[in-house]
């Protein structure tokens, strides 16, 4: 029988998403006969701006063995607790969409229940009073969650906030230094087989031709190996999520460097701040449609807090995935793959998703179709589920009169997205499902941060006296305040555990 192992895998696209593949295949493949390359070129860009995280990062960073502390030096990283949305419900409206739980079960009965049952009968306390991270991000305070588990200081997790060019060049020197090779220079062309349609060989503008069993495509929004090569498809969203613009731009900091990334909403779209340590990435996600690239530019300078690192740098993109992620003996991966604006800071995450799940489903050689159906199952779901959570920010907003909101409230919205909030409007339920990243506490987030409140509340709520009700909610409070207080300031702990050396940025990245 016919070896049908793989035994070389290309990488065709540095960036986040390329270090990420390398890093992790480097790791997890580590003892096979398996030769690594990565080919990229100094002269093409990469997007860099997903500067924000969600917690899932946290297991992919400990599964390479990485130290936190020196990946945060070396990253220029702060710590991450949510996500404040400013203007998205009303104007002056502010909520924060927290890493962790609101209260706890009582009686087996989801705590927003109770709250929404306390709330009917007077009681005024918002909901975030009862989320140990909001109130930390409230009060610029940090300390990882405690392990012990019946703790209120158990009940939430954190991400970070880094340099998205810094953990690429932190993930090359460990990719390197586990064997993968890199090769500088532009792809030239794309050779296919002629029996199957599989990619042969890729041969580089310096005329080297380089062959591989499997091929991962990282090379960004223009889907070089999976749209150029083998014409997988777009599924485009642009009429669910018709942003299809963003100005990116540093500037120095000002503020504190808060525990959580900002989004403003503004009048085409909306606005991000998120805090390094050494400086803060700003940017404007906007509709073509509702504003100039200059008068959105000029926006996002008026709207800094320091003084302006570079000039803003436009990239233009439409919302959607490819049809077929992983096509023959290709996946794509990051960009390549699709495009969800980084409202909820997914965008590395789903380059994790797609790694992960592909060492999951890792092939031979003959890239069995039942593998490559999964693998786009799997991916199709994690963007359209995303995709729900995203549309839900924008259609639930009161912002009248203004055109970029009115139509996004008036317009129809995913007959998923329509299904999940009529249950919640009805009598609060969130649906939950097995796949999928946003969980209960994040849709409640944004459902009573963007003022969705359900006419009716579990009655089984009602097994619970109103005085022990009353009791338990303030013995919740009392406890959240308390850890809040414990806490040290959130440029405290960094200084303590993780400040970058000076010069930092300038430094070789060893790993």
């Amino acid at each position: 029988m016919t070896d049908q192992t793989v035994r070389n895998i290309l990488i065709v696209g540095g960036g986040t998403a390329g270090w990420m593949t390398a890093a992790a295949l480097s790791a997890k493949l580590a003892g096979l006969p398996i030769a690594i390359r990565l080919v990229e070129s100094a002269e093409i860009g990469t997007v860099g701006v997903g500067e924000a995280t969600v917690p899932h990062i946290r297991h992919f960073n400990a599964a390479l063995g990485l130290d936190e502390a020196d990946f945060m030096r070396k990253t220029q990283a702060t710590y991450k607790l949510g996500i404040e949305f400013r203007g998205w419900g009303k104007l002056g409206d502010s909520y924060i969409h927290p890493f962790g739980a609101y209260g706890a079960a009582i009686a087996g009965v989801s705590f927003h229940h109770h709250w929404l049952r306390a709330r009917q009968g007077g009681d005024d306390t918002p909901l975030e009073a009862y989320s140990l991270p909001v109130m930390a991000a409230r009060g610029g305070k940090f300390a990882p969650p405690s392990p012990d588990l019946s703790s209120v200081a158990s009940t939430y997790n954190y991400a970070y906030q880094f340099d998205a060019g810094l953990y690429a060049a932190y993930l090359r020197a460990y990719a390197e230094a586990r064997g993968v090779v890199r090769t500088e220079g532009k792809v030239a062309d794309v050779a296919l087989r002629g029996d199957d349609g599989f990619i042969e060989a890729i041969t580089m503008e310096g005329g080297e031709r380089i062959g591989a069993d499997l091929f991962i495509d990282c090379s960004g929004f223009r889907g070089l190996l999976i749209e150029q090569a083998l014409k997988t498809g777009y599924e485009d969203w642009t009429r669910w999520l018709p942003c299809d613009r963003a100005a990116a731009v540093p500037c120095e900091t000002v503020e504190a460097s808060t525990p959580y990334t900002r989004c403003t909403a503004d009048a085409a779209g909306w606005r991000w701040r998120i805090p390094l340590q050494h400086r803060v990435g700003n940017g404007y996600v906007y509709s073509s449609q509702h504003i100039s690239d200059d008068a959105a530019a000029a926006a996002l300078l008026a709207g800094l807090e320091g003084r302006a690192q570079a000039d803003p740098r436009v990239l233009r993109f439409v919302a959607g995935h490819r049809r077929k992620q992983w096509s023959k003996n290709c996946v794509a991966v990051g960009l390549a793959s699709g495009f969800l604006e980084p409202l909820e800071s997914t965008s590395i995450h789903l380059i994790q998703v797609a790694v992960t799940t592909l060492l999951e489903l890792f092939p031979d050689r003959t890239c069995d179709q039942a593998d490559q159906d999964e693998y786009n199952r799997v991916m199709t779901l994690e963007f359209e589920r995303i995709r729900d959570f995203l549309v839900l920010h924008y259609h639930a907003n009161q912002r009248t009169g203004e055109a970029f909101w009115d139509d996004r409230r008036n317009l129809p919205i995913p007959d998923s997205l329509a299904y999940k909030m009529d249950l919640f409007h009805d009598r609060g339920v969130v649906v939950k499902y097995k796949d999928g990243f946003f969980l209960e506490p994040s849709w409640l987030a944004v459902y009573l941060g963007q003022n969705i409140v359900p006419r009716a509340y579990d009655p089984v709520s009602g097994s619970v006296p109103d005085a022990v009700l009353a009791q338990r909610l303030k013995a919740i409070r009392d406890s959240i305040a308390e850890a809040t207080r414990a806490m040290p300031a959130h440029d405290d702990w960094i200084a303590r555990f993780c400040a970058a050396r000076s010069g930092a940025t300038a430094q070789a990245v060893t790993a």
